[in-house]
């Protein structure tokens, strides 16, 4: 049964109870279930497209995903511009690590000429402190009113149930590539062994 304060309220707090135990109110439902279909979405493409479980697996996460895309909170629009302001093209605060080599520990004992030579740079490098940190903004939450909607359309229970039921997933993808459970028994069973009780 859901609390009343949670069926009353604009927007739902994060970390309060659900009314579930052990299931608090998520911070950020809308943008972790995008997170967790993608991911799911990602790594069935390492299963085989004939796979009963990848193809039914896609279609309600293909579903689901389509149904979180249909809701955005009031004030996402601006939210969306600015986050692509901070992450202009060539920004080197969000590039990749490059492969640059680990120069570890300093050396002990007496530095060749050329050892030495690398000692300048050294000095004129900046602490990582020094550098400019990029001041990120939250995405604006749902209302409460977005997320029963949402919750309703997907019939799954809370929406803190059907992220842990997405979590739950991407485990079980892994698991099953990992057995590779398409691939046909090393031990083939026994005649008969996966008929049941017929009535003849």
């Amino acid at each position: 049964m859901r609390p009343t304060f949670r069926a009353l309220a604009r927007y739902l707090e994060p970390g309060t109870p659900t009314g579930l135990t052990g299931l608090w109110t998520h911070a950020t439902p809308r943008s972790t279930l995008l997170f967790l279909y993608g991911s799911t979405l990602e790594k069935l493409q390492s299963l085989p497209a004939t796979s009963l479980y990848r193809q039914s697996v896609e279609a309600v996460t293909k579903h689901r995903l389509a149904l979180v895309e249909q809701f955005t909170p009031p004030g996402h629009e601006e939210w969306a511009a600015k986050a692509r302001e901070l992450h202009l093209p060539g920004d080197e605060r969000v590039e990749e690590w490059d492969g640059e080599e680990n120069e570890g520990g300093e050396l002990e004992g007496i530095r060749t000429p050329a050892e030495r030579a690398d000692q300048a740079v050294w000095s004129e490098r900046k602490a990582l402190e020094d550098h400019d940190k990029i001041e990120w903004a939250d995405e604006p939450q749902l209302t409460a009113d977005q997320i029963h909607e949402l919750e309703q359309k997907i019939g799954a229970g809370l929406i803190e149930e059907v992220i842990e039921v997405a979590e739950g997933e991407l485990k079980i993808i892994e698991a099953m590539e990992k057995a590779k459970v398409w691939e046909d028994l090393e031990e083939k069973p026994v005649e008969g062994q996966w008929t049941y009780f017929d009535r003849t």
